[in-house]
Order: structure tokens, then sequence, then C-alpha cells
């Protein structure tokens, strides 16, 4: 079955158990739908060569690496160097994800700051957009963010948003992207849906944060990046365009943020 309209996962976790042995499958399912790329992202640098294998092994997959902040203080403090130095892999695109997370781990908040600052940093020296999760730590992030643009530009995406309209406005301000999970799609978040309408268009990118947060009619099972999909639709009617213009415009948004993945793929 052929699809001319082209999405992107761009953010997913293909080196979770979950999908152990079945990564063909899960990209042949992915294009399937209609998603022609994923951006699979690696949560502690322990890590990073298997993220980087999957990125090698297929083609409509690229990776992203640094340590989240759950586990900020239980991992070695990552490096600016350390960081920039993966940045020359040809399919490494993004910095994170880092962030802060205090609904579990408020006790290592102080650590959770210096690591985002050190990654905000290569995201500076290195060009690539900086990936940032974000939970329960509004006002920090804020001024963390505002504070460091002020430093000196960088970009950035505020993976799978579901903050406050506060803080989307905070990231707005400085050129940031959005990007729309599964939780989008949940009929209860109807508040989060208007946070996004609120967005500009040009701001705002798709993801699965697989293999977690599945959308409707998937919610409760495995997430992946073929469902996608469904969260654009989604997202489609939050902007009030069909299915198609939404899909152009956030490929055209991903392209832009994530330059580099667009010219790897071009020079294929």
């Amino acid at each position: 079955m052929t699809h001319t309209l082209q999405i992107t996962d761009s953010h997913c976790h293909l080196d979770f158990p979950d999908f152990e042995g079945q990564l063909d499958d899960i990209v042949a399912n992915a294009a399937a739908a209609g998603v022609t790329r994923m951006v699979t992202i690696c949560t502690k640098l322990a890590n990073e060569p298997t993220v980087r294998a999957i990125a090698e092994a297929h083609a409509p997959v690229f990776y992203a690496a640094g340590t989240h902040p759950m586990s900020a203080a239980r991992e070695p403090l990552v490096t600016v160097d350390d960081l920039t130095a993966l940045a020359r892999h040809p399919k490494f695109v993004g910095i994170g994800e880092t962030g802060l997370d205090y609904h579990y781990t408020a006790d290592s908040a102080r650590i959770q700051q210096d690591s985002l600052r050190i990654h905000i940093a290569a995201a500076r020296d290195t060009g690539l957009p900086l990936i940032i999760h974000a939970r329960a730590a509004d006002d920090d992030m804020a001024e963390i963010l505002t504070e460091e643009f002020r430093n000196g530009a960088y970009s950035c995406v505020m993976h799978c948003f579901s903050s406050s309209a506060d803080l989307a406005r905070a990231a707005l301000d400085l050129g940031f992207y959005l990007s729309m999970s599964g939780i989008a799609a949940f009929p209860k978040s109807q508040e989060l849906r208007e946070i996004f309408a609120a967005a500009p268009l040009d701001r705002i990118l798709v993801e699965t944060d697989a293999p977690y947060l599945a959308p409707p009619p998937y919610r409760g099972r495995r997430n992946e990046p073929a469902y996608t999909a469904h969260t654009a639709r989604k997202g489609a009617e939050v902007f009030g365009l069909d299915y198609a213009e939404f899909a152009a415009r956030t490929e055209e948004n991903f392209d832009r943020l994530f330059a580099k993945a667009a010219r790897c793929e071009a020079a294929a």
C-alpha cells in the first residue's frame, strides 16, 4: 500500500526491551502508516552504542542522546565534550533528552539543573536542537531555559509537551517547538489541546514517546512509531486542518528544527 502523506515520529525509544527482536517489523509498520522517519532517543550515555547501532541499521531512524533527568543522580555527570563528540556521527541529530522532573525525583533537583545546563551548552555549541523533558518543574524550567538563552541562542523542542500554558508561552517566546504526543489525543486532555491550538502551527511536532503513551484506539497498549499517525490526525483536528496539510506542515517544522536529519536524508 502506497502512502503519499509522510510524517515523522520525532521522539521514540527503540532500544527499550519492548521492541527487542522486532525492530524490522516496527520500522515496516511505521512505513505502512506513512511514518517515514523516527528519532530514537538514548536516555543514558552508557546505552549510546546500542542506540547508535539501531540508527545505523535502519535508514529511516536517526538518534539523539543525553541523560534523562530522572537518571541524572545515578549516572556520571555528562560533559559538553562527551556530547559534542557524539554529535560528529552523521545520524546524531539532537541533544537529550534532558530536562527537569520533580514528580518522582525532586530530591535530585540540583543535579538535574546542572545536567540540563551542560546539555544546553552542548546544544549551543553543536547547533543541534535540545530535547526537553519537563514534569512538575515548570517555574525552574522556564527560568533556566530563558536565562541560558540570554547567554547564547540555541534551538529546542519541548518533547511530549503536557505542562502548563505558562511554560508553553515561555518556550514559544524563545522560538522553541512543542511536540504533541498521544496524551493530546486522550479524551480528558482538552485543556492541553487548547494550549496547542494557541501555539503557532510552524512550531508543532508530533511524536509517540514509544513504547509509552499510545494514543486512542491503542491506549493502554505498547506504543510504536506507526501510531504517530493517530496523534497527527488529532493534531489536524486541533488546528482545523485536513490531515494532509497538518502532516505537511509538521514535516516542514521537523526539517527546520532537525536540519541535520534533513541534510543526511537528502544526501543518502
